[in-house]
């Protein structure tokens, strides 16, 4: 995309990781798409918690798939999530924190502003 992209703060958003590479397009960002109808817009620090959960959902995380040049997630990793399946774990209990300025505006469509912030790992 040629827009300049935003985060949930108004600001510019930032990279969420490049290693493993994630994003929609894997450009390392949670950038808007419009072919991404999961919108994979919220950045995040993966728990073995949410790993757990998220496999239980169907989608296993942790997996590699090496044809997909997919390395599986590991806690700490960072990762562009679905908005709708942040929410789903956080209503289960088990969200895992988010990095607001690599957190995609497109998600607040999807979650609230205050309940990224009550797990955000960067001040806001």
């Amino acid at each position: 995309m040629t827009q300049r992209q935003h985060n949930v703060l108004g600001e510019p958003l930032a990279v969420c990781s490049v290693l493993p590479m994630t994003g929609f397009t894997r450009n390392g960002c949670c950038d808007a798409h419009p072919g991404d109808t999961g919108s994979h817009t919220v950045c995040v620090r993966v728990t073995a918690e949410f790993l757990r959960f998220s496999r239980a959902c169907g989608n296993d995380l942790s997996t590699p798939l090496p044809a997909w040049g997919f390395p599986g997630l590991r806690p700490g990793d960072r990762w562009c999530l679905c908005a709708a399946r942040w929410q789903e774990a956080l209503e289960a209990g088990v969200a895992p924190p988010v990095l607001l300025a690599a957190t995609h505006a497109r998600a607040l469509e999807h979650v609230r502003l205050d309940d990224l912030r009550r797990h955000a790992l960067d001040p806001a």
